[in-house]
């Protein structure tokens, strides 16, 4: 079972991204402020989450917060500011968003920004072990395959709707073929040599 708090404060907010790792589309990430008697049995890490079952706990996730904010920050940042820059920017746009305004905010990972007089911790693993970077993280990730599944109709030659713009063989034999597309993080290696 996920633990529900890490800090003393009512206001407490986790915060998660999906597609760090991606050759293409936006990296997305969730904050999410849960109340203090939510209990969601399924929630877990969303890389331990079947896609049906994420699919499932993410209408649950929206009813049952406090608040919640989404934010995908396209390829165009990501090569701009890095990949690393872009997914801070994005966990910090999402916690802007939150109406309450969190006073204190639990990070997936071990970097991050301070946002504004904000208190914050960063937690390894911590989709694994805090229930609201949990559910972040399966916000972070549905949303994200949306997007992905959305600009498959554009450019389905790269099989987005299945990869999700990971760095699989397909896609990158599609790269090759097609060449890269808008969508795509050009100062990412597309190609293996």
């Amino acid at each position: 079972m996920l633990n529900l708090r890490f800090s003393e404060f009512e206001f407490e907010c986790g915060t998660d991204e999906a597609g760090r790792g991606c050759l293409a589309g936006p990296v997305t990430a969730a904050a999410v402020m849960l109340p203090q008697d939510f209990n969601l049995e399924l929630l877990n890490d969303s890389k331990k989450l079947s896609e049906k079952t994420r699919e499932k706990l993410k209408p649950f996730i929206e009813e049952l917060s406090v608040t919640f904010a989404v934010t995908h920050l396209g390829p165009n940042i990501i090569d701009e500011i890095n990949i690393l820059n872009a997914s801070i920017q994005a966990m910090k746009e999402s916690i802007f968003k939150l109406k309450p305004t969190p006073n204190y905010i639990i990070v997936d990972g071990n970097r991050f920004k301070p946002v504004e007089n904000i208190p914050h911790s960063t937690i390894i693993k911590g989709d694994s072990k805090y229930m609201s970077i949990a559910a972040a993280s399966v916000l972070a990730k549905t949303y994200r395959d949306a997007f992905m599944n959305k600009i498959h109709e554009e450019f389905p030659m790269y099989n987005w709707k299945q990869n999700k713009g990971y760095p699989t063989k397909e896609h990158r034999a599609a790269i090759k073929k097609y060449g890269p597309c808008k969508y795509h993080r050009m100062t990412f290696k597309l190609l293996e040599d």
